[in-house]
């Protein structure tokens, strides 16, 4: 791939378009908002410039509900030799298309599995894809030149291609994606009204539960309008968890022992059920989840000293696997919380303690 052009300049295309031009593709963007497109090319994304002639791949980064106008657009433009788009719903997209008439044979639905809380080109990197999946829905119409291509790009950012059936990958991000965006925005709505007292208790858990409530609404409005009977089919099961679970606390609260028993037994299937549908959330990597050790250090909220921290673990030989970190109500400190492999974190509590870190069981 030589010549490309992203059509769509927010937090995707953007990053499409950095991650290209980083490898040497002549990148061109366009945006229905000029300001965007320049703003995305004053970073290195590209150039704001016609291309001469049909580009190797035209990129359609806008929202779900464009995806087909703006296609059909640029086919009957002849921009490219091959068209994809990278919108996070795919069965829908591809159905507009062939109501109106388009030949879809240079055509692919991608979409590659990542994003942030923000948006617009100033939330984009050329590593927001190194890594993640990238699903592509090919038919038996699609040329192999455009899968190619389409394969090509996945490389070029980085990602790992995963080919599945368009409304297969809808039912999917409706179940790992969609919904949890909502739950986590009605598990935050709680907060909006509650006393701040109970607001100043926050720890990790309501800060893990509620991070991706930060998004925006309108992106995420586009995403569940595109999707919404497979989010509304997960959020019906929920919805019957929750239901059980309303009854087993309230069963708790019984004076008769059965019922107490009956609703703690309850209470109990739903965690374990947590802890099985947890277990299968692939881990490091994309490989099988691990079992970390935790090694809990108590930190000041200084410059350098979290470099400082990783600097003394990797002077112990100690790999970081994954790190968390709680930051101390009221109080100029937090807890860094290192996740390392079991065999290691006895070694790393020794040599931290060593170095003068307070080390926290």
């Amino acid at each position: 791939m030589r010549t490309a052009l992203v059509v769509g300049s927010g937090l995707m295309g953007t990053s499409a378009a950095l991650a290209l031009t980083a490898r040497g593709v002549d990148v061109h963007l366009t945006d229905h908002d000029p300001g965007t497109a320049r703003t995305a090319a004053s970073l290195g994304a590209g150039t704001t410039g016609e291309p001469d002639g049909p580009v190797d791949l035209v990129i359609v980064a806008v929202p779900p509900a464009h995806v087909a106008a703006t296609l059909a657009d640029a086919l009957t433009r002849g921009l490219g030799r091959g068209y994809l788009d990278i919108a996070s719903v795919k069965g829908g997209p591809r159905r507009d298309l062939e109501a109106l008439g388009c030949d879809l044979t240079h055509y692919i639905g991608t979409h590659p599995m990542a994003g942030r809380e923000r948006s617009g080109p100033l939330a984009a990197t050329a590593d927001l894809f190194e890594g993640r999946p990238w699903v592509l829905t090919p038919t038996p119409a699609t040329d192999t030149e455009v899968l190619n291509l389409a394969l090509e790009l996945v490389a070029l950012c980085r990602a790992v291609p995963v080919v599945m059936d368009a409304d297969a990958h809808d039912r999917a991000v409706a179940l790992v994606s969609h919904t949890p965006q909502l739950v986590s925005s009605m598990v935050a709505a709680r907060l909006e009204h509650a006393e701040d007292t109970a607001v100043r208790l926050c720890g990790q858990g309501i800060l893990d539960v509620t991070r991706i409530a930060g998004s925006e609404p309108g992106m995420w409005m586009d995403i569940l309008a595109a999707n919404p009977g497979p989010v509304a089919d997960v959020l019906a099961d929920v919805a019957v968890d929750l239901t059980e679970t309303v009854a087993a606390l309230r069963a708790l609260q019984s004076a008769d022992e059965d019922k107490r028993r009956g609703g703690a037994a309850g209470i109990e299937d739903i965690l374990r059920r947590g802890n099985a549908g947890r277990a299968k959330v692939p881990g490091k990597h994309g490989t099988a989840p691990k079992a970390y050790e935790i090694v809990a250090v108590l930190i000041g909220d200084q410059p350098g000293e979290l470099a400082r921290l990783f600097a003394d673990a990797g002077a112990a030989g100690v790999n970081i696997e994954d790190v968390r970190i709680e930051h101390s109500t009221g109080q100029q400190a937090g807890l860094v919380h290192l996740m390392v492999e079991p065999r290691t974190a006895p070694a790393l509590t020794v040599a931290l303690r060593e170095r003068g870190w307070s080390i926290r069981q």
